[in-house]
């Protein structure tokens, strides 16, 4: 089925090639002879007709460091009518312009497939979604009150401080059972980010990693586990952190099977959660996963192949549904 791909992301040459899934999805889609263009989300325009439009560029792309892609020219791209599929995958921070360029795609939905839905999207960052499978988490406090945390560690001792729409590991704090320099972090904090503030429990099992498990569909496609650097308890790979191969513990499958039924609902096809110690579940993530690489490289797989047959079906589901209408 020839595809005409849309993508939203991050500058393309900016990327880094050897780990970047974006790449590796658009390196996939050109290898099934899809029409790819990539833009950026500043580009977004809806006119006063209510149509959606993009200024695209043509992409290929090749696995050349240096030389990774090439553009053509641009076009202006009603992404209701010229594109079958729109790839939703710029990164966060999660902030009033995500959130706006997900309702502005959600206006095209009844013409074109956008992958991961953006209503859905929008209504599940990363360290919120979660929040709904408490039973698999670890305690977590969300607050701005420097007291609630002192009573949280009053419990459980040592903790780790985070951004509650932060992403990639960064600004994450961990507080020893002293709470030292506990009140000038939320100084900082507080005056960085009107959210209130994640904080749980330090893990000590971080230190033997923190498993990236990707879902496709709501199925399992494939896991890494990520070792955390010297000197470092951030696992991210982003943050230094290194990949092994791994697979899911019993506890593990468990969440998958049953985070899997409401992701495929809710449109959400692309997904990678975090698992710390084999048993807690840390992080949801749907707005810009990635880990596809590091798991083809030591499975053998081909999870961006798996995400755009996904997508295939999704395609083929919304025709026949038509039909039927028709």
């Amino acid at each position: 089925m020839p595809l005409k791909i849309a993508v939203q992301m991050d500058p393309i040459d900016r990327i880094n090639i050897a780990g970047d899934s974006s790449f590796a999805l658009i390196l996939a889609a050109q290898s099934r002879g899809y029409s790819v263009f990539e833009y950026p989300v500043e580009s977004l325009t809806l006119d006063e007709d209510d149509r959606l439009f993009a200024h695209a560029h043509p992409v290929t792309v090749q696995r050349v460091e240096g030389d990774h892609f090439t553009h053509g020219e641009q076009v202006r791209l009603d992404l209701g009518k010229d594109v079958d599929v729109v790839l939703m995958r710029q990164d966060p921070p999660f902030h009033m312009g995500y959130i706006t360029a997900t309702h502005l795609l959600e206006r095209i939905g009844h013409e074109t497939l956008v992958v991961n839905d953006p209503a859905n999207v929008r209504n599940s960052p990363e360290k919120v979604m979660v929040l709904n499978y408490r039973r698999f988490m670890p305690p977590t406090l969300v607050t701005r009150s420097v007291d609630e945390v002192r009573r949280f560690m009053a419990k459980h001792g040592a903790i780790v401080v985070k951004p509650i729409h932060g992403n990639g590991g960064k600004a994450i704090f961990r507080i020893g059972e002293n709470a030292e320099n506990l009140t000038a972090l939320f100084e900082v904090f507080n005056q960085t980010w009107p959210e209130p503030h994640m904080v749980q429990p330090f893990l000590p099992e971080v230190a033997k990693g923190d498993k990236r498990i990707v879902l496709i569909d709501g199925e399992v496609a494939g896991a890494i586990n990520r070792i955390p650097g010297e000197g470092e308890f951030r696992s991210n790979l982003a943050m230094g952190g290194s990949a092994q191969p791994t697979e899911l513990t019993a506890r593990e499958q468990e969440i998958c099977d049953a985070l899997g039924p409401d992701l495929k609902r809710l449109g959400l096809i692309f997904v990678g959660i975090d698992v710390i110690g084999g048993q807690w579940l840390t992080e949801i993530n749907v707005t810009s996963p990635t880990g596809i690489v590091a798991i083809d490289r030591f499975n053998g797989t081909d999870t961006a192949g798996m995400i755009w047959d996904a997508i295939e079906r999704r395609l083929a589901e919304r025709a026949a549904s038509a039909g039927d209408v028709s």
